[in-house]
């Protein structure tokens, strides 16, 4: 059982900082792998974790086990992964040498190909994939704040993982179509590039019908591609994947109608990818957008507009200066 032993976050970010220190509130035991500079942060300030809906949670420091050592690993009944997609077979090659055989290894990553980097390089261990929904932003001081809603989908299993990891303020669900979800929050995730060209914050993005209607054909692409792979996205919202570029592109005021309390979001939340831009980190652009160009050459399909926000973003990774500011008619040029 999970409960009688460490959940280890293996690459505590954002997400995993949000992730661990929510279950260590929940009960749990919870071991923070993480960089120097994040394990600095918290034990001068404790974990802060606040969230749009104005809840906050403090956890001491020694409430937590925190190292850069992989060590840390070695007792866990869980290692929940949370590093970038590129540092994916990096992470499976620690988990491997330090953490305990019948660890259940849970990927809260982006993408739909770390899973399977994991098992491959993780033989005869049990991986599951995730989904987490919901942005977080490290706001320093050892405060992440949790900007937009959603709950975490983790694959079915015998052992019930995901009731397992479900504590109050961090509800975990199981579905017996995870690929489905995955894909499903691929498509959803296309916008995080446009978020970070443009330089506004997510809601104010998507109320003006112009940033949406980029989205939508953005999404647009994207589905077509995913269906020429055979693949059935399932929505993160309660509007099917199907209908989402449709909806996009309605009149501000209709769509304030129709799709306004399907998310909520922060007025200040911004994706993570402009967060990374502004760090002058590498981003994820590869295992998003990328994707659906790795697809379009496959299949025959033309997705320019894909094309055209990868060469954007990695123009701007190159410049090392943050966002571009862009607009949505300048990212069509």
């Amino acid at each position: 059982m999970i409960l009688d032993r460490p959940i280890a976050i293996a690459g505590a970010g954002s997400i995993g900082c949000f992730v661990g220190g929510m279950l260590a509130a929940g009960g749990h035991r919870v071991a923070l792998l993480a960089r120097p500079r994040v394990i600095e942060e918290i034990e001068s300030n404790g974990l802060r974790l606040t969230s749009f809906d104005g809840s906050e949670r403090q956890i001491a420091s020694n409430q937590l086990t925190l190292s850069e050592h992989p060590s840390i690993l070695a007792d866990a009944g869980a290692v929940l992964v949370t590093v970038k997609s590129a540092d994916t077979a990096d992470i499976a090659d620690i988990i491997a040498r330090h953490a305990p055989a019948d660890a259940v290894i849970v990927s809260l990553q982006n993408g739909i190909g770390n899973v399977a980097v994991l098992r491959q390089r993780l033989p005869g261990r049990r991986v599951l994939a995730a989904m987490v929904p919901f942005n977080v932003g490290s706001l320093g001081a050892g405060r992440f704040h949790r900007a937009t809603s959603g709950d975490v989908v983790i694959e079915q299993d015998d052992s019930d993982t995901a009731s397992q990891l479900s504590v109050p303020g961090l509800k975990v669900h199981a579905t017996s179509d995870i690929a489905g979800v995955q894909w499903g929050k691929l498509l959803v995730n296309l916008n995080n590039a446009l978020n970070a060209l443009g330089d506004l914050p997510l809601r104010h993005q998507l109320a003006q019908r112009s940033w949406r209607r980029l989205f939508a054909d953005q999404l647009a692409e994207g589905l077509e591609a995913v269906r020429s792979e055979g693949v059935r996205p399932v929505s993160s919202t309660p509007v099917p994947a199907g209908w989402t570029p449709h909806l996009l592109r309605l009149p501000d005021t209709l769509f304030a109608t129709l799709l306004g309390g399907t998310m909520k979001i922060d007025a200040e939340a911004r994706s993570s990818m402009w967060e990374d831009l502004q760090r002058g980190r590498r981003t994820e652009i590869d295992y998003l957008q990328g994707v659906i160009i790795a697809i379009a050459d496959r299949r025959g399909l033309q997705v320019p507009l894909s094309r055209r926000v990868v060469a954007l973003i990695k123009n701007a990774e190159a410049a090392a200066k943050g966002s571009p500011g862009l607009t949505p008619e300048q990212i069509r040029a």
